[in-house]
């Protein structure tokens, strides 16, 4: 007796069984071009329904599971973006690196990280390379220093860019934290409040955020007619706050501090608290990021807030229109601040009070 006919697409299972299903196997079932599978896998507009519905059909018969080099080839992309840090530890870069994976993930682009440990030319010009080498569509810096960002605008590579903080190409979109609006708040607040002026322990030369709260402390104290006292500058560690927080707790003059961010801030209520000046009753200090633990200090911290995850999904979609559209060059994209007030800053104390207390 005569064993029945194997089905079709039994025989096509097995004459592809053990070997990986490639894109001709797909274009040979439905009988259609390599080209046309390219064209279906990258969702073109110019293939028919049918032809389409045909080779969508061939792929589920075949258990066809396109390659990332597949989808390379069939939309010209790798839709892998690169991302370029630098001391992506700490609490923004951190939070602006999720809010990038995360509007990544639901645009289908993966993201390959490279956390720089030096901010020189070389190190930017390594990673870039390597970026490239992986075959980035584009590349996103988190690196808000000077140094980085002019590193990659001079690079000569012709990639899709998006910086931080500031652009140092006519050509590059860029994304920022209003970092002197939020100094500015920070300052203002603290004088309404009856301080003479506010003290500034800022972040390191060089880091374009911090040059900008910097430029909005000082803004504010001119606009108020208060004199600037000579800024303190810290390298944003909490270690730093703390040493920088000892010179200022010996001043009886010194009521406002202005920390420009809540890591550094941290280390200043440590200084304070240990010279035996109370916050706010003897001084009063305004952070600057507004840090998960910043409301569950001692006291609550007043602070500046930044939507970081906000500016990691406006870096994204910046990348993206780039990729798929024409955008207008320079592109920039101010994220607002707003001032959390809590219990770390109070009104002036009188001045032989604060005098006392220090004595």
């Amino acid at each position: 007796m005569a064993e029945p006919a194997e089905p079709a697409r039994t025989r096509r299972r097995r004459a592809t069984a053990g070997s990986r299903v490639v894109m001709a196997d797909v274009a040979r079932l439905a009988g259609v071009s390599g080209q046309t599978v390219s064209r279906v896998l990258n969702d073109h507009p110019s293939v028919r329904q049918e032809t389409r519905e045909r080779v969508r059909a061939a792929m589920a018969e075949l258990d066809y599971r396109p390659t990332a080099s597949a989808r390379t080839l069939a939309s010209g992309r790798s839709r892998m973006l690169g991302v370029i840090s630098f001391d992506a530890t700490r609490f923004g870069p951190a939070a602006i690196l999720a809010g990038i994976n995360e509007a990544a993930q639901s645009a289908g682009y993966l993201v390959s990280t490279i956390a720089l440990t030096a901010a020189d030319r070389t190190s930017v010009a390594g990673a870039l390379d390597r970026l490239l080498g992986e075959g980035a569509d584009g590349v996103i810096a988190i690196a808000p220093q000077r140094s980085v960002s002019q590193a990659l605008v001079e690079s000569g590579h012709d990639i899709p860019l998006v910086t931080l903080d500031k652009s140092f190409g006519e050509r590059v979109p860029v994304v920022a934290g209003d970092s002197a609006s939020g100094a500015r708040q920070a300052t203002e607040h603290l004088l309404r409040l009856g301080h003479r002026t506010v003290w500034h322990i800022a972040g390191p030369v060089g880091w374009i955020a911090a040059e900008a709260r910097l430029d909005g402390w000082r803004a504010a104290l001119k606009d108020a007619g208060a004199v600037a006292p000579e800024p303190l500058f810290g390298d944003w560690s909490a270690d730093s706050g703390y040493e920088l927080g000892r010179r200022v707790a010996g001043r009886p003059e010194v009521t406002a501090v202005f920390v420009s961010n809540d890591q550094m801030a941290v280390g200043v209520l440590r200084a304070l608290h240990e010279a035996g000046r109370r916050v706010p009753e003897d001084v009063s200090v305004v952070g600057y990021d507004d840090i998960p633990e910043a409301a569950h200090l001692l006291p609550p911290l007043t602070t500046v807030r930044t939507d970081f995850a906000e500016v990691g999904r406006r870096c994204l979609a910046l990348m993206l229109d780039q990729l798929h559209h024409a955008p207008e060059p320079g592109v920039r994209v101010d994220i607002p601040t707003e001032l959390v007030v809590r219990r770390s800053t109070g009104p002036a104390p009188a001045p032989a009070a604060a005098a006392e207390k220090v004595s």
